[in-house]
């Protein structure tokens, strides 16, 4: 049985609004039908029945039903109802646009199979319920209301903000209900992205502890892992990171030695001009010197 997280290299967790509105109703129902994508409902106020293949539960204002891809179901409105909605992919798919929230009656979905979503819960380890309850089901319900606030205002930049939101709110379900968020035992390949962190931040005075902090290690764990991985400690690493950068910008650009340091993450120009010496054994104004005839300070 594949994992969330095989599927998800394979098709990554990208929410598609397709449609998303508030259902004011008197008691009404909605036949049987199977759905291509996702279903999230809110009941704001009244009493939903859902029957799903074949078992009914009645809902009442304040509760939320997920109702997943393939799955039998029908409504009903037992009372006036105030129900926001949407039907939504959470997975990418090419052909996404195609795809539609089925009809009353739609049982067959044989012809669209290409157009079905995959089922979160006949993944690996996963089982999110129908009724579900959400952690925190103020911050769930705010954040399902804005969206369909958005998505209901028809212009680009709204219905983008409704797409994040709904990003949102997949995360907090999967938190709910996967292992995914929580912290395992560290490993060396939970340091790959220290390098593009370590980049990022290279002008910043950072130190081991600061480092450690960021991957949720104590200081001599973090070096342990972190030798593991890269072969040399943490901050040898990082000297090194600061020094290549350095000669790029010394053969690259006519800054000053003092920008050059400040950019590269040196207390002062005494500390950067010791330490590159140090490392690649001449000054960082002879070396600019001795590059510079094949760089910009050379022949035009």
């Amino acid at each position: 049985m594949q994992s969330l997280t095989e599927l998800i290299e394979q098709q990554p967790i990208l929410p598609y609004i397709r449609e998303c509105d508030y259902a004011v109703r008197n008691p009404w129902t909605m036949p049987e039908r199977r759905l291509l994508d996702y279903l999230l409902i809110y009941v704001q106020e009244g009493q939903l029945r859902v029957t799903e293949e074949g078992k009914t539960s009645d809902y009442v204002a304040g509760e939320f039903c997920l109702l997943q891809p393939r799955t039998l179901h029908a409504l009903e409105g037992l009372t006036p109802t105030v129900t926001p909605f949407a039907h939504f992919d959470i997975f990418y798919h090419p052909r996404r646009k195609e795809s539609f929230p089925t009809r009353a009656g739609q049982t067959d979905l044989t012809p669209y199979d290409g157009l079905i979503q995959p089922r979160v819960n006949d993944l690996a380890g996963m089982r999110l319920p129908s009724r579900f309850k959400p952690h925190d089901p103020f911050r769930f319900r705010d954040t399902m209301l804005r969206m369909v606030d958005c998505w209901n205002r028809h212009d680009t930049l709204n219905r983008l903000e409704a797409q994040g939101l709904a990003t949102e709110l997949i995360v907090m379900l999967l938190r709910d209900h996967t292992s995914l968020g929580t912290h395992t035992a560290p490993s060396a390949s939970s340091l790959k992205w220290m390098t593009s962190y370590l980049h990022l931040n290279l002008s910043e005075s950072l130190t081991v502890e600061d480092m450690a902090r960021r991957a949720n290690l104590s200081p001599s764990r973090f070096r342990t892992v972190f030798k593991q991985q890269f072969g040399q400690p943490p901050h040898q690493y990082l000297l090194q990171l600061r020094l290549r950068h350095a000669c790029e910008l010394l053969e690259q650009t006519d800054y000053p030695l003092h920008t050059v340091a400040d950019y590269c993450g040196f207390a002062d120009l005494h500390h950067f001009a010791k330490s590159f010496k140090g490392e690649i054994g001449q000054a960082p104004g002879a070396y600019r010197k001795s590059r510079s005839k094949n760089h910009l300070f050379g022949e035009r």
